[in-house]
């Protein structure tokens, strides 16, 4: 009597160790993309620390940093959203013009106290992002005419409102920006102890919500990084903050209140896009909008309110954006929405739509923030500026998509 064996073909050594190393970064969750966008960052820090002979992390320029580069940020999380689901916005730049001329006309020429003003110009933002959502959604006019046609709009309508540069605006709404967390709590040494805290705080939280999720994760019997991994993440992301936040402490200010709006940001979206059936429906419309379409998602309802949410990102945008400068200007937002998208392309979204993170995004947004600032320091003519980001831009996703054509051949 014989028996059968049936081998399975041995596969070269390459394609094993193709093979291995998809099985490798499959374990990590599908994160091994971000990982290396935030080693990026590290690295970029450290060549710019270097070359300006420690000028980059001193922390005055630390806190002008996250001052200057806010605005990226907040942007950068609303035009995540719209790219993952397989859209675009030319029209932030021009919006936050508009707005925040809205905005400055309302406290000095209206008298309007400045919460008032700053409420005004969050509803209108996402009025805004309602009238373009609605042309898309429901009209079906491709997002980048619908914007592409709100940039021209909404500028003509910034040169209308803005006709002079209006200054003179309340202190109060200045320090939105430019202000810093008040200490109560006094000094150890030269730290503030009020940042320390609130460094410390940001590193439990984080902490906790990476086990929660772990946890979760394992309750439905899904797979999750390794344990080195994940326990290297944690430590890793606990070692930056509490660096930053040292850092920060020693500032002529403290801790900016534009971070702590924008790490609010950060975390509400996170949850919003990572733990929300409205998160998974934008993430299904861009890998597959008939799928999703046929599964029962309502595609005009998401795709609306993606761009009401980006109008109203685009108008907090604005208000940074004014209480920074100290007035409102017809030329503001130029160039804003260029800065978004290319965040969010650094940071790891796909072309196609589908494939995107908030925490990419953010990454991507102070890649080119230290890029800009090193190369400001080390007095780079900023026609040079210009071009290099641009290269990085264009490596940065010409290095994703290889790594999708190997992945697809592996």
């Amino acid at each position: 009597m014989s028996t059968d064996i049936k081998l399975d073909p041995a596969l070269p050594p390459a394609d094993n160790e193709r093979s291995a190393m998809g099985r490798r970064l499959s374990g990590l969750g599908g994160n091994a993309r971000e990982y290396g966008i935030f080693g990026a960052l590290v690295l970029i820090v450290l060549l710019f620390q270097i070359l300006t002979d420690g000028k980059l992390l001193k922390p005055n320029n630390v806190v002008a940093l996250f001052q200057q580069n806010a605005y990226v940020m907040i942007l950068a999380i609303g035009m995540v959203m719209v790219i993952v689901a397989g859209h675009i916005d030319l029209s932030v730049g021009s919006v936050v013009a508009f707005v925040g001329g809205v905005v400055a006309v309302s406290m000095r020429d209206w008298g309007l106290n400045w919460v008032v003003a700053v409420l005004i110009g969050l509803a209108l933002g996402a009025l805004v992002g309602a009238w373009q959502g609605y042309w898309v959604a429901y009209v079906g006019v491709p997002a980048f005419i619908v914007t592409l046609a709100g940039m021209l709009i909404f500028r003509g309508l910034a040169l209308v409102v803005v006709s002079e540069t209006i200054a003179g605006l309340p202190n109060s709404f200045i320090k939105i920006a430019t202000g810093s967390v008040p200490n109560w709590l006094g000094f150890i040494g030269k730290m503030d102890v009020v940042t320390l805290v609130i460094g410390g705080l940001a590193i439990a939280a984080f902490a906790i919500a990476q086990f929660r999720a772990r946890a979760s994760m394992r309750k439905h019997a899904l797979q999750v990084e390794p344990t080195g991994a994940f326990v290297a993440k944690i430590v890793g992301v606990g070692v930056a903050i509490g660096f930053l936040s040292v850092i920060l402490s020693m500032s002529a200010g403290g801790m900016p209140i534009v971070l702590i709006i924008c790490g609010v940001l950060i975390v509400a979206y996170s949850f919003l896009m990572g733990r929300t059936v409205f998160g998974r429906h934008i993430y299904a419309i861009g890998g597959n909008r008939p799928a999703a379409a046929l599964s029962g998602v309502n595609t005009k309802r998401v795709d609306f309110l993606i761009f009401v949410n980006i109008g109203l990102l685009s108008g907090a945008a604005a208000i940074v954006t004014t209480a920074r400068t100290g007035a409102a200007l017809a030329a503001a937002g130029n160039g804003f929405e260029l800065d978004a998208i290319a965040a969010c392309f650094i940071g790891g979204a796909a072309v196609t739509g589908g494939i995107g993170r908030i925490s990419g995004a953010i990454v991507g947004a102070l890649i080119m923030g230290v890029l800009n600032m090193g190369l400001s320091i080390l007095s780079v003519d900023p026609s040079w500026q210009q071009a290099i980001k641009g290269l990085v831009l264009l490596f940065a996703v010409a290095f994703d998509l290889i790594n999708k054509r190997r992945a697809g051949t592996s």
